[in-house]
């Protein structure tokens, strides 16, 4: 019986969802720190369901985007294609250590928080234990402010105070028929 109550209870729920009038549902959105990560000899960003605390192996790509989002998938990719490669171009692989390369990009002034501009994309090839995860690669490279939730909040101190804010969807972004 339980089991029905809950299967009711989610069918409702899903159908509710599904008949949100488009102009509400696009209204707002939040700006947060999108994660995304692209496997070794892979070319194409897959957002990061899971966050920064799980294994990666050496060659491949970790992203973070400043992004405005009405879901919880992030949707803008950072703007630099994952490319090994080219990013850790040099970098000969040893026994010792794994080789990661990572792209920051600080997202648009189109969403940037009222008085901050995002700065210019990182994009640099980390060196690290082989033990390493996500977050750890991440704080090799710049400072990181994480919420309670542990939700990243800001990366070299952008946005300097906001975490995970919700906002109206920025004009710009906004699709007229």
């Amino acid at each position: 019986m339980k089991f029905k109550s809950l299967l009711v209870s989610i069918l409702i729920l899903a159908t509710s969802i599904l008949f949100v009038p488009q102009a509400e549902a696009a209204t707002k959105g939040w700006r947060y720190w999108g994660y995304f990560q692209s496997a070794p000899g892979a070319t194409k960003w897959s957002a990061a369901m899971t966050g920064p605390t799980v294994d990666i192996a050496d060659g491949a790509v970790e992203g973070w985007s400043f992004v405005f989002s009405s879901d919880d998938v992030p949707s803008r990719v950072p703007a630099v294609k994952p490319n090994f490669a080219t990013i850790c171009a040099g970098e000969r692989a040893d026994k010792d250590t794994k080789r990661i390369a990572l792209v920051i990009d600080f997202g648009s002034k189109t969403w940037a928080p009222k008085g901050e501009k995002p700065r210019k994309i990182v994009t640099t090839c980390v060196r690290t234990a082989k033990t390493s995860q996500g977050i750890d690669v991440l704080g090799q490279i710049v400072k990181i402010r994480a919420g309670s939730s542990g939700l990243i909040c800001g990366l070299s101190g952008y946005p300097a105070k906001e975490c995970g804010l919700e906002i109206a969807t920025p004009k710009a972004l906004i699709k007229t028929k």
